[in-house]
């Protein structure tokens, strides 16, 4: 029979594209050729012509849907006497004869689309009961499953019979399906009658309409048919083998995304195939009950970054069992044993089947340009909140955990019904995956919500994932800490004490973390005491508010989220990975202590001023090195492929050879404490990976080859005895060659290898008749057949169990060696530090080549800002060479003028220098060089910001509710060693209510909290704070040059031009009496007849006001204070 030509597809097919129109329907051709609704032959019963028969499904081959064909079934009392008969529903078009007898001893349950389409009719006794089987869903995608009787779950007996014919697919089909026929004909037991519904065909998942869309919730699959009934009469599943061991897999892991191993590729089912096919732009179609589509295995590691960047948990099923060792087994004709080896989301793509090696070569190539990179920073963080009812108070705790490196940062604080605390915290971890408890308040989750979905790109939003909120609950979290650090036999394990000296909050962050991390298999990295840190310690750092780090453009910037124009951008000059992950820490957390900055600024001094070629041979050895810090964390969870492995231990040992090496001349040479006690520490940290890469077989470790691995087995018995077993057998094989040459008279005979078949004895198909009657031919071709003989073919059996049971020997030696090399982790950890700590002041020495910068003189005690020709980082570098940025002075003193109000006009430059300002501090206390030409810097404890106007309609607050919560916050935290910048504050509202806000906050700031303060204003009357308290107030604006329209122009024909402006960014003291907003206007194109109307307009005002105004004296100073009459 001519194989029948496949249907052409040109997209993702809906399950009403196979079965049925809207209403659920088969729809069948008119006229079907025979092979396309069987393909095969057909194999009778010898007991009877149309039953007992184990059968295939037929695949209804459908085309373009055309008119529909609607079977309506007679009572079931006409199957059990035999008379089967098929019956057309009102309007159906008849069906023609090889149809009708392909359908011959079919009875079909009436779908619920044809019981209730059409006018309204039923069927009277042949209508079935319609009932739902738990999924819902529409016409035709969710009908009742049969139970092992035959009968509908749901007590319908209309049921329909499969044809009595065994079907032999010529399709694509898998190897494991191929097994799964083999499994169902070996079991000598023909199937009884089975009935069934055309809707079983469907994909499950909850029902689903007539689209084929998705109906439930995701994930979902249908449980397979009990196997209980009539012992005399067993009843074929619905499913095969391999759906029914997806649908125990997936009931176990309903929230991933399953790709399960079947022979050379990964596949995905039902849903999953959906979702996965959508994501990815492969193909889905229907195979057997469920849609399904697949990926090679060799790109695995492509497809589930893919998925995972897109917000996805995937799961990675695979095989637990190989060929040659099930062949021998009692289970040999069983499917394949199946198990979830890995789980993977954004925080936890730790493995070797997420991991490929690429070097920094492949990737300048191309080789890995389809790979989704790595985030800097994969934390996963988890919130817990705890509110005190008497206090009224509300305790948020966190724990956040980068898997991928093994940080772990904890912190407990209270927080407001802005949360601004909880968002500072977060925005400076910056996670990629957020748990939290089922419970959590709405004003987190819209903050959570509106962080998660601030990028414009889908791969970089955070992955927010709602666990239950038992396990937030104190005593359940302290449960599953105490179980899991009392197992703790680890050397420097967190000890239990204490664990349970942290905070409740943080306990309860810290139980749901472990629970989730294990069910990754990543559960280690909590237990090392020196990886967990405070976030929140003031002696270690500045604070920077989330709003500061958002309005300097610390991070990023806030035209498009990336890095350009940064404060980062411009310091990250790093070379390796984890370097450019502290430069990150070192932006976001200044230093406060001047020991601490003094010591960063001695060391980049001196590489900037020294001569030596030694901090030059340190430079080079940290380019082109592989991401050490991940990959060590990767050998700790044990989870690194042998090529990973080889490369981070072969660059650890290079760096410490080399680094031993230049001890001498460091000692000679390096004079910065720090420089030195980095380089002197970093060699004997790094020893161990030495003697750990010795024992590897290189060649062995770059292929994979885990066979072949350990170069020396005399600390690896196991292996040693299993190879002697593999020599012994492959020896008896070569001395039953002389008994081969013997028997075939045939001296030189030596064995052949083909396709991967090893020991063939080749012969001529002229001399045939020599070879014995018991040897087994294993292939042929015109001239030569290949034979074993009984006794190779049982030795050669006995080889490939033995080779397969040296692979699983292996992989449980190397599991141990990288438990035995995870021991050093964390002194590779320390190592590694140092390494990034260098790269970090490497990267401020490039900053401080750019021209103009100095070092700043940090003074501790001091409360003072003293810049000498200041300059915006990001902007001078934006502006090359051009060099038109206009420096400027700054000078605040906090025993003195503490205060700047700063006026002008508007694109005068007045937000440009306040930046400035707040970035040199940064700078500064980061322990690099700044933009000026001199400068002088008490320590600050943090920088407060209020710039820019924007509502916040996800949080539910307008532009002003946004700009006095961002004030509030302000006031609430600043201290008299603080920062203080405050842009436009007032401005929201109405300029009475305005006014008022912005004199009293100012005021406040002057008088009480006494910080450092630039305010910068377009409200005339708050530069009158200058006389009364002209000790600690001062005005400023920036200069420009103002071109006065020709006053004829202006009479001659009635219109008013506006003012020309030249701005000159020259910070200038004195107050600007006006704004001149118009000439902003005449910048941005408005027309020329709205300005004419707004000039004439604003001169009428500007004559009512000055024709209203009164001076009034402020009570108590005698100082004249301007104020407004009328509305």
């Amino acid at each position: 029979m001519p194989k029948p030509p496949k249907k052409s597809r040109t997209g993702q097919p809906s399950i009403s594209r196979y079965f049925g129109g809207p209403s659920g329907g088969a729809s069948v051709n008119q006229n079907p050729a025979p092979h396309q609704l069987s393909r095969g032959k057909k194999k009778l019963s010898p007991d009877h012509g149309d039953l007992g028969l184990s059968t295939k499904r037929a695949k209804l081959c459908v085309r373009d849907q055309q008119q529909e064909e609607h079977l309506d079934c007679e009572p079931a009392s006409r199957q059990s006497t035999g008379e089967p008969a098929l019956a057309r529903s009102r309007g159906a078009i008849g069906l023609c004869t090889s149809t009708r007898e392909k359908l011959q001893g079919f009875t079909c349950s009436a779908e619920p689309g044809v019981a209730q389409r059409g006018e309204g009719k039923t069927g009277g006794a042949n209508s079935s009961k319609i009932c739902d089987d738990g999924g819902g869903g529409g016409g035709g995608g969710g009908g009742a499953r049969p139970t092992s009787d035959g009968t509908d779950q749901c007590g319908n007996e209309n049921s329909l019979q499969h044809p009595e014919e065994e079907l032999e697919e010529e399709d694509e089909n898998e190897w494991e399906e191929d097994e799964e026929v083999k499994d169902e004909k070996g079991s000598g037991i023909a199937a009884a009658k089975q009935g069934f519904r055309l809707s079983q065909f469907a994909k499950s998942g909850g029902g689903g309409g007539g689209g084929g869309g998705r109906g439930g919730r995701r994930g979902a699959m249908p449980s397979p048919p009990s196997d209980s009934g009539n012992p005399s009469r067993r009843s074929k599943s619905a499913y095969t083998p391999l759906e029914q061991q997806v649908i125990q897999l997936k009931q176990q892991h309903k929230d991933a995304l399953l790709a399960v191993e079947c022979g050379y590729k990964y596949r995905f089912f039902g849903e999953d195939a959906e979702i996965a096919a959508k994501e990815l732009n492969i193909f889905c179609h229907l195979d057997h009950n469920f849609m399904t589509c697949s990926i090679p295995t060799h790109r695995l590691f492509v497809h589930v970054r893919r998925l995972v960047s897109r917000g996805h948990k995937v799961g990675v099923v695979k095989q637990t069992e190989t060929s040659a060792i099930k062949a021998s087994g009692a289970n040999r004709n069983a499917l394949f044993s199946r198990q979830l080896s890995a789980l993977y989301t954004k925080s936890t793509l730790v493995g070797e089947d997420v991991n490929p090696v690429c070097r920094l070569g492949d990737v300048e190539e191309g080789v890995c340009g389809d790979v989704v990179s790595d985030p800097p920073d994969s934390f996963l963080l988890c919130v817990s909140e705890n509110w005190d009812k008497p206090k009224k108070q509300l305790t948020v705790g966190l724990v956040a955990v980068q898997p991928s490196t093994g940080d772990v940062l904890l912190d407990c604080f209270p927080d407001g019904q802005s949360r601004s605390e909880l968002e500072g915290r977060v925005l400076k971890i910056n996670p990629v995956e957020i748990l939290v408890p089922s419970d959590l308040s709405e004003q987190t989750h819209r903050l959570l919500q509106s962080i998660a979905n601030a990028s414009a790109q889908a791969d970089d939003r955070v992955r927010v994932e709602r666990r239950d909120s038992a396990q937030f609950e104190f005593a359940s979290a302290m449960n599953t800490a105490t179980e899991f650090y009392c197992h703790a036999p680890e050397k420097g394990s967190r000890s239990l004490s204490s664990v349970a000296s942290l905070e409740s909050p943080v306990i309860c962050c810290l139980g749901p973390l472990i629970q989730y991390l294990q069910e990754f298999n990543l559960e280690r990295v909590l237990r090392s005491e020196s990886s967990f840190q405070r976030l929140s310690c003031e002696s270690e750092g500045m604070s920077l508010s989330a709003a500061t780090l958002r309005n300097l453009e610390i991070l990023n910037n806030q035209t498009d989220g990336g890095a350009r124009g940064s404060l980062l951008w411009v310091l990250d000059h790093t070379r390796t990975p984890f370097g450019r992950r502290l430069m990150r820490k070192w932006a976001s957390r200044p230093l406060t202590d001047p020991r601490s900055i003094s010591e960063r600024q001695d060391a980049v001094q001196e590489i900037l001023e020294s001569q030596s070629l030694t901090l030059n041979a340190v430079k080079s050895l940290l380019s082109h090195l592989p991401d050490l810090e991940r990959g060590i964390c990767s050998i700790y969870h044990k989870k690194s492929s042998t090529q990973e492995f080889y490369l981070i231990s072969s660059g650890l040992s290079r760096l410490g050879s080399e680094l031993r090496a230049l001890l001498p001349a460091v000692q000679s040479q390096i004079s910065s404490a720090l420089l030195r006690g980095l380089l002197l520490d970093t060699p004997d940290l790094l020893a161990p990976a030495h003697s750990h890469l010795e024992v590897l077989n290189e060649r062995a470790a770059k292929t994979g080859n885990k066979t072949e691995l350990f170069s020396d087995l005399s600390g690896f018995p196991v292996l040693r005895e299993r190879r002697e077993q593999i020599q012994t057998v492959v020896g008896q094989i070569q001395d039953h060659r002389k008994d081969i040459r013997r028997t075939l008279k045939a001296p030189a005979l030596d064995y052949a290898t083909v396709s991967g078949q090893e020991f063939l004895i080749e012969v001529k198909n002229s001399l045939s008749s020599t070879v014995p009657p018991d040897w087994v031919k294993i292939s042929s071709t015109k001239a030569v057949s290949r034979y074993h003989s009984p006794f190779l073919a049982e030795r050669y059996k006995k080889l490939l169990q033995l080779r397969e049971q040296l692979l699983l020997d292996c992989q449980r030696e190397w599991t141990h060696f990288l438990d035995q090399f995870g021991e050093h982790y964390h002194t590779m950890k320390r190592a590694i530090s140092h390494l990034a700590t260098m790269d970090c002041l490497f990267s401020l020495a490039e900053v401080a080549k750019q021209g103009d910068y100095c070092r700043p003189e940090v003074c501790d005690g001091r409360r003072e800002i003293m810049i000498q020709d200041g300059r915006h980082p990001a902007i001078d570098l934006l502006m090359g060479e051009h060099n038109q940025y206009v420096p400027n002075l700054t000078k605040l003193q906090g025993d003195g003028r503490r205060t700047m109000i700063i006026t002008g006009p508007n694109m005068g430059g007045k937000s440009s220098y306040i930046r400035q300002v707040a970035l040199i501090c940064v700078l500064a206390q980061m322990g690099s060089y700044v933009p000026a030409s001199e400068a002088r810097l008490g320590v600050l404890d943090g920088i407060y910001t209020r710039m820019g106007a924007s509502d916040n309609i996800y949080k539910g607050r307008s532009t002003f509710m946004e700009e006095l919560t961002e004030a509030s916050e302000i006031i609430r935290r600043a201290t008299e060693r603080s920062l203080v910048i405050l842009d436009e504050l007032g401005r929201g509202t109405s300029t009475h209510d305005g006014i008022a806000i912005a004199y009293a906050t100012l005021k406040y700031f002057i008088k009480d909290v006494k910080a450092l303060t630039l305010f910068v204003t377009h409200y005339p009357p708050l530069c009158e704070l200058e006389q009364v308290y002209p000790e600690h107030v001062s005005n400023y604006h920036m200069a420009f040059l103002l071109n006065e329209p020709d006053i004829a122009a202006d009479t001659g024909d009635g219109e008013v031009q506006p003012e020309f402006i030249t701005f000159l960014y020259q910070l200038t003291e004195g107050a600007a009496g006006r704004s001149y907003g118009l000439n902003v206007a005449r910048l941005a194109d408005i027309p020329d007849d709205i300005l004419h109307t707004a000039s004439r307009k604003a001169r009428e005002l500007e004559s009512v006001v000055n024709g209203k105004r009164i001076n009034h004296t402020m009570p108590g100073t005698g100082v004249p204070l301007t104020i407004e009459l009328g509305s």
